[in-house]
């Protein structure tokens, strides 16, 4: 009986060894197959800007067209570039012929008590695309002091 139990043990054992080494080369075939399957390598996207008629050269950037905050606020720090002064806020947004008309509200001397700081109204005219074309001071004024607008 002793023999019959240690050939049963054997023939599970062997079907242990069996099943793992079928697992091993079923995962290895798996793999090879994985490996294989990739010849060429992988297409690239084109960049947007490329033509697509297939010379390579760019075409004109059509763009997506900006919103009025976006023009406003270009505005806004352009105008900060060319003076060095901060804007308070855009006061006004006018569609032109050529683009937009933007009314920036400027800090032009601070004082204590902020009450009494110095402010201007700048006009800044910008192309569509926002880029400025020209800005002018339309009027300084005091904060605390009641305007004729």
């Amino acid at each position: 009986m002793a023999t019959q139990e240690t050939s049963t043990e054997s023939t599970s054992n062997s079907e242990e060894a069996g099943s793992g080494a079928s697992k091993q080369s079923t995962a290895k075939k798996s793999t090879a197959k994985k490996a294989g399957t990739k010849k060429s390598a992988p297409r690239r996207k084109a960049p947007a800007s490329a033509d697509r008629s297939g010379n390579g050269a760019p075409r004109a950037s059509v763009g997506k067209k900006k919103s009025v905050s976006q023009i406003a606020s270009q505005a806004a720090r352009q105008l900060l570039e060319l003076t060095g002064r901060e804007a308070e806020g855009v006061t006004g947004l006018e569609r032109t012929d050529d683009g937009w008309k933007v009314r920036v509200e400027v800090l032009e001397v601070r004082r204590i008590p902020e009450t009494t700081d110095v402010l201007a109204l700048y006009e800044v005219e910008v192309d569509s695309d926002g880029d400025m074309l020209g800005y002018h001071r339309v009027r300084r004024y005091v904060r605390g002091v009641p305007g004729e607008e």
